[in-house]
């Protein structure tokens, strides 16, 4: 595995086979591992994504665990995967070919031509002092996507992207990671929510959502300064949504 260049204040963990890189490093987490350690590896074979649905890892793809330890509320901790969504965006938008324009589905899906190509699992441990620690885990489908989702999916081969090892996408996106947690501490998450109301879909249109115990559907309205969804309900109303998943966006 080739070693990438990191971005200052970062630390590699590189990994032929786990059940889940984010497993890894909770594990270290609560030994005391310091913010700033990356895990990846060239197989999963127990990854998983939100609701603990199963993320097929394959041999070609990128699966990567970052470590952070910010002192921030819990409700400000959850901003941590539009952050991550939107530098892992840039990342792929910079290598994508012309025409291929990837896009930001909330909270925390990226698509290319209305099918998933990567996607962001946030963790997090809120133990007292330096027990506290969040993981974002990052998949991204490099040169195989799984054929049995309930979703479309895609890989960047399929996009026509030029190949490309996880170990340089890896290095691209932990730049562009930096440089947002850099924002995300300093001045707050304004600068977030712009960033991905430009990149964002559905805004403006209907969606529908599954929470926990129902679903809901209505107008995506806007994303709020905390960074939820912002539903204007079919029978009237307004309602902030801070957890979900959008699984239709329509016109």
């Amino acid at each position: 595995m080739s070693q990438p260049a990191l971005p200052a204040g970062f630390r590699l963990l590189q990994l032929a086979e786990v059940a889940s890189t984010n497993d890894v490093l909770r594990a270290r987490a609560l030994a005391g591992e310091p913010a700033g350690l990356v895990v990846t590896a060239e197989v999963q074979t127990a990854g998983r994504g939100r609701y603990g649905r199963s993320w097929s890892s394959p041999a070609g793809n990128l699966y990567a665990s970052v470590l952070l330890r910010p002192d921030r509320r819990p409700a400000e901790i959850a901003q941590l995967s539009l952050v991550a969504g939107i530098a892992l965006l840039e990342a792929l938008a910079e290598r994508a070919p012309a025409g291929c324009k990837p896009r930001l589905k909330w909270p925390n899906d990226l698509l290319i031509d209305g099918a998933k190509v990567a996607g962001v699992l946030l963790e997090s441990d809120a133990g007292p002092g330096e027990r506290g620690f969040v993981i974002i885990g990052t998949g991204v489908n490099i040169t195989s996507a799984p054929a049995d989702t309930p979703y479309p999916a895609t890989c960047l081969i399929e996009q026509g992207f030029a190949p490309l090892a996880p170990a340089d996408l890896l290095a691209g996106y932990l730049q562009r990671l930096a440089g947002w947690l850099d924002r995300w501490r300093i001045q707050g998450f304004a600068e977030i929510r712009r960033a991905w109301r430009r990149h964002g879909l559905g805004l403006g249109g209907a969606v529908r959502l599954r929470l926990e115990g129902e679903e809901v559907s209505g107008r995506f309205v806007d994303l709020s300064e905390s960074g939820a969804l912002l539903l204007e309900l079919a029978g009237g109303g307004r309602r902030e949504i801070s957890a979900g998943e959008v699984f239709h966006i329509g016109a």
